[in-house]
């Protein structure tokens, strides 16, 4: 589900970013606060960090101590996805192996649809694998599929510095499966 989000965050400025008598840009801040949100990715609360959609503030700068650095507060509107249970998602189908198949849905890489949780579906081997069920729906790789979300966990790995949401996948429902193909 997509939200708007008020956050507030300190924006770290490097001193070769101060201008004369040390004054610093509204862009620079927004640049810097952009970069950090990048690498911030997402956070377990609010979801993936899609877009800043405004600027709401940006306080006076505070100096850091013994350094030539300055933080400023800044009050942003960030438009997030955040996935939940029960929720109708769709996702791009990029592997297909014997026991399920896994796709992305937007910023989300990891979404696992059980074969166990494909009711009518059958593995069919080959080259190129896919499931089919007995009207002939096919699901291979490139497909979209429209499946509501069983389950979300959030991963935070400090020394990899991943941060992210997974999700378990289920067809059990009306309006579920293969809506399209699209190439990858």
């Amino acid at each position: 589900m997509y939200f708007e989000v008020e956050l507030r965050r300190k924006v770290l400025v490097l001193p070769e970013n101060l201008g004369e008598n040390e004054l610093v840009s509204q862009r620079c801040i927004v640049t810097q606060l952009l970069k950090n949100l990048s690498y911030e990715k997402a956070s377990k609360d609010e979801g993936y960090f899609l877009t800043v959609s405004g600027i709401k503030s940006i306080g006076s700068g505070q100096p850091l101590r013994r350094s030539r650095h300055v933080f400023f507060p800044v009050t942003f509107t960030c438009r997030t996805f955040m996935p939940y249970r029960g929720e109708i998602l769709q996702g791009v189908v990029h592997h297909i192996s014997r026991v399920g198949a896994f796709m992305s849905c937007g910023p989300v890489k990891l979404a696992y649809l059980s074969i166990l949780k494909m009711p009518g579906y059958h593995y069919v081997p080959g080259d190129v694998p896919f499931f089919l069920n007995n009207e002939l729906s096919k699901i291979n790789t490139g497909v979209v599929v429209q499946f509501v979300v069983l389950d979300v966990r959030w991963i935070e790995k400090r020394d990899s510095m991943t941060k992210e949401f997974q999700m378990l996948a289920s067809l059990d429902g009306d309006n579920l499966g293969p809506i399209s193909s699209c190439e990858l």
